[in-house]
């Protein structure tokens, strides 16, 4: 009868062990899902300053800003700006997504 209870206990915590493995990997793929769309946005939006820097620049030259022409404008300073937001979000929003895969994981164990 000893055995018996002890089995089904030792069956019980590997079944809730096995669960709390599945919830883990469960939140961990959710993680990186987030992760992995928000680094796939984030190079979009520097790929399009990019392109569109140079692509149309010929168009942007008509247009001024500050006495210079919009094109040159962009490829020296605007870029710039464009490329430091991104990194400033990027690592805004991974801190955000940081603490929140934490306190998930510390309210499982």
């Amino acid at each position: 009868m000893d055995d018996t209870t002890s089995t089904a206990a030792g069956q019980a915590s590997a079944a809730a062990s096995t669960a709390a493995a599945a919830a883990l990997r469960a939140r961990r793929e959710q993680h990186w899902r987030k992760t992995r769309r928000l680094t796939a946005a984030l190079l979009l939006l520097w790929l399009a300053t990019s392109f569109c820097a140079v692509f149309f620049a010929r168009e942007l030259a008509g247009l001024m800003l500050f006495g210079w022409p919009l094109s040159f404008y962009l490829a020296a300073q605007g870029a710039s700006l464009v490329y430091l937001a991104i990194i400033g979000g990027y690592a805004w929003r991974m801190r955000r997504l940081d603490r929140q895969f934490t306190a998930a994981l510390g309210g499982q164990a």
